[in-house]
């Protein structure tokens, strides 16, 4: 099921980004329809890093010991601050090695 849902969502933000971006297509969408298009990106990432994030092996992972989440959180503040795609990554990885160590 999960599958299924991961490439529905991957085609939908595929399409999505093929119908603007190939000049043939006449396609007219409404300014609240464009505005909501924005987001698809951020859902699929989302839907693919929420498991990652709060489960281990089908289970909850507890809140106190859960070094994905911490990064998670330090990586959004990261990304948010610096605004520099490189070095937002290299700094992620060194919070989340460092809370792995």
């Amino acid at each position: 099921m999960s599958w299924f849902l991961l490439l529905t969502l991957a085609a939908v933000v595929f399409f999505n980004r093929y119908l603007f971006l190939e000049p043939a297509v006449p396609v007219r969408l409404p300014a609240a329809i464009r505005e909501a298009l924005k987001y698809s990106a951020p859902c699929l990432l989302t839907a693919i890093c929420g498991p990652i994030i709060l489960l281990n092996h089908g289970e909850v992972r507890a809140l106190s010991d859960n070094p994905y989440l911490y990064g998670a959180l330090a990586g959004v503040l990261i990304a948010a601050r610096v605004r520099n795609m490189v070095l937002s990554v290299l700094l992620i990885l060194a919070v989340f090695y460092l809370l792995c160590w």
